[in-house]
């Protein structure tokens, strides 16, 4: 059988919270229990005060200034190294190639130097990102290597770093010693260069590097997008107004032939009743064309009656609300148009509404479309209505799409975009 031994104060037993502390001792100062010191956080900016006794993170910073010397000496190693091999070898076909190989390998350095931090510093600092190659092959990845301001970034850190290690080493060796009564302070100060240091050569620029990425991939959108609208144009056009053409034409060189060998008769009329049918629809189809290209209306009278007119042809009453004092610039005019009439055109096919509204209004510098129905519910953007492509065309712009589509209706989806006012003088 096991004991189990439980304390016991003058009031019974002792919880887990109510460990007996040691008596206060006059002239002494008052450590803490390892349960009153606070942990460090998880951002790095709520560490526990530095104080005359040696807590956890106190020890964790000494353990950091100690091993800034022999990690710093690693660090300039490598990159001057790096440096002097890559410069003086750059009128070799050998010398650029190494560089890029040796700046690639910073970046690792680099996230051991934000893990070491994170670890002893409690400095939270997101990875950069990866670093862009725009192409494939040999040179687009040496052109991208040699301007990663990540990798430069880190091998400015690791050459400065070399005085710096020597100086906090001396300083915390040299503390442990003849100065521990300061050393908590001592070793907070200390610390606070490093976590300076750090954020400020080591933190991705995100701002920057985050719009990179966004513009990398918006570009690949906008590109898409456009090939897309291309083939869908040159399939329009082959399958519709073209094959009619076609038609028309052999119809009329049947005509003519009969009329010069002198059969004005009623088939030839039929014949030529069919071909001005043929050029009705041909004509009709060539609009329907130029209206999914840009319409008409659009130019001539804004986004206001556009939508009207797109709302026209829906299969279900649709009240458009518009509120825009001025016209945005044309391109945005002719992405909210498109929205709103894919929008409504999924209405038609696959809401089971029985009405729908788009309202679009201005706030502040931005562009809203809002377009509610009460069908049936359930859009969604993997639904295979088309409402991915919007999202990535809206995104491509800068805008955003959002869908509230819960099961059994109603649906509202709202788009934004930026307004940017026209540069035509209209509006």
């Amino acid at each position: 059988m096991t004991e189990r031994i439980i304390p016991v104060g003058p009031l019974g037993p002792l919880g887990p919270s109510d460990t007996p502390r040691a008596p206060d001792i006059p002239g002494v100062p008052d450590v803490p229990d390892a349960q009153d010191v606070p942990d460090e956080s998880a951002d790095g900016d709520r560490l526990p005060p530095p104080r005359f006794a040696l807590g956890r993170q106190t020890w964790k910073e000494i353990a950091h200034l100690l091993a800034n010397l022999p990690i710093s000496i690693l660090g300039f190693v490598y990159v001057v190294t790096l440096v002097s091999t890559g410069a003086g070898l750059a009128v070799t076909a050998i010398g650029l190639p190494l560089l890029a190989g040796g700046l690639r390998g910073t970046r690792l350095l680099g996230r051991m130097e934000r893990a070491r931090a994170r670890k002893l510093l409690g400095v939270r600092i997101d990875e950069p990102s990866p670093m862009p190659v725009r192409g494939t092959g040999f040179f687009p990845w040496l052109w991208s290597s040699l301007r990663d301001p990540v990798a430069w970034r880190t091998v400015l850190y690791d050459f400065i770093r070399l005085p710096w290690g020597i100086v906090t080493f001396t300083v915390t060796l040299t503390s442990l010693f003849l100065l521990w009564p300061v050393l908590p302070f001592l070793a907070r100060g200390l610390t606070n260069v490093d976590r300076a240091m750090v954020r400020g050569l080591l933190s991705p620029s995100d701002e920057l590097e985050r719009r990179i990425a966004e513009l990398e991939s918006d570009r690949g959108v906008v590109v898409d997008t456009a090939a897309a609208d291309l083939r869908r144009i040159e399939r329009d056009l082959h399958d519709g107004a073209q094959a009619r053409l076609v038609n028309l034409a052999m119809g009329l060189g049947l005509a003519k032939e009969k009329i010069l060998e002198g059969q004005a008769d009623e088939t030839v009329a039929a014949m030529v009743d069919e071909a001005h049918g043929e050029v009705k629809l041909a004509l009709q189809e060539l609009r329907d064309l130029a209206r999914g290209i840009h319409p008409a209306v659009l130019t001539d009278r804004g986004l206001d009656a556009a939508l009207s007119s797109v709302a026209s042809r829906c299969t279900v009453p649709v009240k458009v609300t518009a509120d825009l004092p001025t016209r945005p610039a044309a391109a945005i005019e002719g992405i909210a148009y498109f929205t709103v009439s894919e929008l409504l055109q999924n209405v038609s096919k696959h809401s089971g509404a029985r009405s729908a509204s788009v309202d679009v209004w201005r706030t502040d510098e931005r562009l809203l479309i809002q377009v509610q129905d009460d069908g049936r519910g359930g859009a969604a953007l993997d639904g295979g209505t088309g409402m991915a492509g919007l999202a990535d065309r809206l995104g491509a712009v800068d805008g955003l799409f959002v869908i509230d589509s819960p099961p059994g209706g109603p649906t509202t989806i709202t788009a934004e975009l930026p307004w940017r006012d026209r540069g035509d003088g209209q509006g």
